[in-house]
């Protein structure tokens, strides 16, 4: 018995839906780290960045809405199905493996993030974060997170269950469907976001110097170091700075997560796409480059220097910042305030990454909402205790994100740009993205669509390729997928030893790309027996 036809309760909250999942931890941790990278960053790179905006970000964007109305209006909602509807051959379901597997294994880890800024709001608020030190943060995120040793997570009381509270409310929210439960969390949720951002935009402008002993560690100096552009022209020719320009526009835009490809499935045949991709486009580049490039590096730059902002990720959000919160009046209000936009950020993110799944699942091997988020739950429920398991140094955590959240995305949106062009054709693509359309695309980018987009990802991935794998030494910096600790770790070396945890961890990837070929499998014979 096929299951009732789900449908956004507006044009609005499909679009705040869309900007939800894109708007994430990227934009507000990741983003402000690659801008402030002073081997890679700066002004070359927001060059690069808003390149890659226009001929991939923006492209395969639309290609993806396009498809994903078209697929729905097919009858299917997951990128199996509507590859199969699209490719009409036995082997075109496979390549919407993608569309599973990235989506729910990015789950695994994402969440397991989610928890922790859930986290450190609450310690914040509550005074908890109130430390004295660089080292005293570092010591509390590396305990918080169980970094010492496997399994320490599960012994440490609290953060497991903010784990698993976060775990749970994601498959609440799910359960109550698209626009009950994905919807309504985001046109609550985005809006909040922004007013949040903002009052943290407003604080940290207001700051000045800090410290007037040190009249160059102040917060116009901070924005300087971020944005001024600085020997433009040796950035442009490094390879480096492109492939991390790149791979940040796939991440933030959730482009090749197999999300929006869901998303749009659900729209009616006449709904515009071209302007719904854009206005959702445009609003993650304000969160990402007018709130969080704004806000997380001229604060760290003002407080604690030019240091503070290049120790990645995880060490700028969960290490300096609390430091830096700290140290301004008021410090756990605000500390508390910025983590629980994280928490938002990430909570309209994780979401989407489960949607896909639900709707494979219930498309696909004919399940009700309750069996297949049961199902669901537990196939994540999985990869998140080896997530959470494996804690120590967070190898199983950046294992996963190496192959399913940087591999894996990028592959399917090279896919997606292909299935577009070979697949539903670059003429017959071009009006469907304008059918209904409230807005005329330039057609411009239809030429971008057609050429420039495939030879941009299909260079982008052999010189990965020629680098990481086949050893040629290209002689650039490190590149965005950052994979030859992944690689060591996984095959070993006489100088790098194997990592027994890396090792098991693509095991258990492994037997996840091979159960979700099973049932894409059997979605196939049962799209078959219903297409007699």
């Amino acid at each position: 018995m096929s299951q009732p036809k789900e449908a956004w309760g507006s044009k609005l909250g499909v679009i705040m839906a869309v900007a939800g999942s894109a708007v994430g931890l990227g934009n507000f941790l990741r983003f402000p780290g690659l801008v402030a990278d002073k081997e890679t960053g700066g002004g070359a790179f927001l060059i690069a960045y808003f390149i890659s905006l226009l001929v991939v970000g923006l492209p395969i964007c639309w290609a993806e809405w396009t498809l994903g109305r078209f697929g729905g209006s097919q009858g299917f909602n997951s990128s199996p199905g509507i590859f199969h509807s699209i490719l009409r051959k036995p082997w075109g379901k496979y390549l919407g493996l993608l569309g599973f597997i990235v989506p729910v294994g990015v789950y695994f880890y994402y969440v397991v993030i989610e928890s922790w800024c859930l986290g450190y709001a609450w310690h914040s608020f509550s005074g908890n974060l109130d430390l004295k030190g660089a080292p005293a943060f570092g010591d509390f995120f590396s305990t918080f997170t169980g970094q010492a040793s496997d399994g320490a997570v599960f012994s440490l009381g609290s953060p497991f269950w903010f784990f698993a509270g976060v775990f749970v409310l994601n498959f609440i929210i799910i359960y109550r469907g698209l626009s009950k439960g994905i919807e309504f969390i985001c046109n609550w949720g985005m809006p909040l976001l922004i007013i949040i951002a903002l009052v943290l935009l407003a604080r940290v402008m207001t700051l000045g110097t800090p410290d007037p002993t040190k009249p160059e560690l102040s917060i116009w100096n901070g924005l300087g170091y971020m944005w001024n552009p600085t020997d433009i022209a040796k950035g442009l020719s490094n390879p480096g700075v492109w492939l991390k320009a790149a791979s940040q526009i796939f991440f933030t835009l959730s482009v090749g997560f197999g999300v929006i490809i869901t998303y749009a499935s659900y729209l009616k045949p006449k709904d515009d796409v071209a302007l719904s991709g854009l206005t959702a486009t445009a609003a993650n580049e304000f969160c990402e480059v007018a709130l969080g490039g704004l806000i997380t590096v001229p604060a760290a730059f003002a407080f604690l220097g030019a240091s503070a902002v290049a120790g990645g990720t995880f060490a700028l959000g969960f290490n300096v910042l609390p430091q830096v919160f700290a140290g301004m009046p008021g410090g756990h209000i605000f500390g508390g305030l910025f983590f629980t936009l994280l928490f938002i950020a990430a909570i309209t993110s994780s979401l989407s990454m489960l949607q896909p799944g639900i709707a494979f699942l219930e498309e696909g091997l004919g399940l009700d909402r309750r069996r297949s988020v049961a199902l669901l739950g537990l196939i994540t429920a999985a990869g998140c205790l080896l997530v959470v398991w494996f804690s120590r140094d967070l190898k199983a955590l950046s294992t996963v994100d190496f192959w399913i959240g940087d591999i894996g995305i990028f592959l399917q949106g090279t896919l997606l740009i292909y299935v577009f062009n070979l697949g539903l054709g670059t003429e017959r693509g071009w009006q469907q993205l304008h059918h209904g359309a409230d807005i005329q695309v330039p057609r411009i980018f239809r030429h971008v669509l057609r050429w420039v987009s495939p030879v941009f990802l299909t260079v982008i991935f052999s010189m990965f390729v020629l680098r990481n794998v086949a050893g040629w030494n290209l002689s650039f910096a490190d590149a965005a997928f950052t994979p030859t600790e992944q690689i060591l770790d996984l095959v070993g070396s006489e100088t790098h030893p194997a990592s027994h945890v890396a090792r098991l961890t693509a095991l258990f990837l492994l037997v996840f790309v091979v159960f979700s070929s099973l049932l894409i499998h059997l979605a196939g014979r049962r799209w078959s027996r219903q297409s007699r």
